[in-house]
């Protein structure tokens, strides 16, 4: 274990851009034919950014919660899916797994905005401050990070927290993407 902490900085996971870093500014197409500007969002409030491919099992598990966090916190945070697969297979990803926050497409044939973002893994995950700052930074399915997003969500706009994970789930703590 300590040859990978050398090789990877101590890190344990090879994390895309991390907390404290500056999010680069995109614009993607819609699958509603839109286009979505990460800077012109920000001026509304934060944003989560979260990068999947619809073959990616951590993705299934991950997205059904991010949808609850986006019925919770609907109108105060923006959160849009990246997808890296086609307009039409994530359209089909969408409706199977519930998923009605706007997703964008990252062009497969080069992921210009992934590779901005440093992904090496999907999921990855970012919450977004108004001033571009990364606040939180997730690879893979890490329950702690999806609790402190609900969290800082539910404080940033004085409201209760949400019940994220149900009684009756088995709910992982990890998973890597």
């Amino acid at each position: 274990m300590r040859w990978l902490e050398r090789l990877f900085g101590g890190q344990k996971d090879m994390a895309a851009l991390p907390t404290g870093t500056k999010a680069p500014d995109f614009s993607l197409p819609g699958l509603d034919g839109s286009t979505f500007s990460l800077k012109d969002a920000l001026q509304r409030g934060p944003v989560v950014a979260a990068f999947f491919k619809i073959s990616c099992p951590v993705c299934q598990y991950t997205f059904p919660f991010v949808e609850r966090l986006r019925k919770a916190y609907s109108g105060k945070v923006a959160i849009v899916g990246i997808s890296q697969d086609d307009k039409a297979s994530t359209a089909a990803f969408l409706k199977e797994y519930g998923i009605t926050f706007p997703a964008l497409l990252d062009n497969p044939g080069g992921y210009a905005v992934s590779n901005a973002y440093g992904l090496t893994n999907v999921p990855t995950w970012f919450f977004i401050a108004p001033d571009g700052e990364i606040k939180i930074s997730s690879v893979g399915w890490v329950r702690a990070d999806m609790e402190n997003l609900n969290h800082r969500l539910a404080d940033n706009n004085k409201i209760a927290v949400t019940q994220l994970f149900l009684p009756q789930e088995d709910v992982r703590d990890y998973r890597p993407g």
